[in-house]
């Protein structure tokens, strides 16, 4: 090796070292900067006061997000703000959610590409979840059904583009909670959320698939690696009489899940794994199993 490019390489690994600590630094600030927003935002006593609070929070994310390398920052001490990567690498997502006086929730969002050293490229999601009369309508991030989302898996087949499938929570009301399986898929500068990929009964133009039960249940919604696929509980009521009265629906320790097929999310019944309740679960109360709660999507 030539001994002015040995030199000339050492000094451009230790120039870029130098600011990537540098930024590093700086972001250090803005998480701390970030944390206390996020606490002033949950302690705030109105309404005004939280959207107030979160809309500095946002000002401030993307301040932050402006600094070369931000991509690679973790703000993994800010506990309220779900931050996954896909898995190529290509974009991470970045939500949350503030919970409103009357018990309901908003969720706030961000998709923020990999530019490298580029400009920063986000994709801000909007939620309208209030203003979607559709559930199962394909919608773009100016119109998301909101969730903090916790886990994604990349699904590819033949030549075709990458879709993934994001997991997440979706806390609706006082009396029940929401999980939902997202899609999300990239057309040139285009985000869509939702697509046709579910295959199994009753699943025929699916888009999304939410699950609602009392909120004095947990639900299991998780990537099994063991298992190759998503698994989640079974839901239905624990009366036959309260079917779609979902503060009535939980779980009966039965599970089912979406196994990668094709292309597809190919749905498979009565599998036998152990429920681990996540941590975004409320406090978590067993179920009457005297009745086999009906399957709905």
């Amino acid at each position: 090796m030539n001994i002015k490019y040995y030199f000339f390489l050492i000094a451009a690994l230790l120039s870029f070292n130098i600011k990537a600590q540098q930024s590093n630094k700086k972001l250090d600030v803005f998480q701390d900067s970030l944390i206390r927003i996020s606490t002033a935002t949950i302690a705030a006593e109105t309404d005004i006061k939280k959207t107030a609070s979160n809309s500095a929070f946002v000002k401030t994310l993307v301040e932050a997000l402006k600094i070369p390398n931000s991509f690679s920052y973790p703000f993994d001490s800010l506990k309220n703000v779900s931050v996954i990567k896909s898995p190529d690498k290509s974009f991470r997502i970045l939500s949350w959610y503030v919970q409103q006086e009357n018990g309901t929730y908003r969720y706030f969002g961000t998709i923020q590409m990999n530019t490298g050293n580029g400009p920063l490229k986000l994709y801000p999601l909007i939620d309208q979840t209030d203003n979607i009369t559709d559930a199962n309508a394909v919608t773009n991030n100016q119109k998301w059904f909101g969730a903090r989302y916790y886990e994604m898996v990349a699904v590819t087949s033949g030549n075709r583009k990458p879709y993934y499938v994001l997991l997440g929570w979706k806390g609706n009301t006082p009396s029940t909670t929401k999980k939902v399986i997202e899609i999300l898929s990239f057309d040139q500068e285009q985000v869509n959320f939702g697509a046709p990929v579910f295959d199994g009964k009753e699943l025929k133009d699916k888009n999304r698939i939410i699950f609602e039960y009392t909120k004095s249940n947990a639900m299991t919604l998780k990537v099994d690696q063991k298992a190759g696929m998503i698994v989640f509980d079974h839901l239905g009521p624990f009366d036959p009489e309260m079917v779609g009265k979902y503060e009535f629906y939980g779980s009966d320790g039965t599970f089912d899940g979406f196994k990668i097929m094709g292309g597809k999310l190919k749905l498979q019944e009565g599998l036998e794994l152990n429920n681990d309740p996540q941590a975004m679960d409320e406090q978590y109360a067993d179920p009457k199993k005297n009745v086999k709660p009906i399957r709905k999507f």
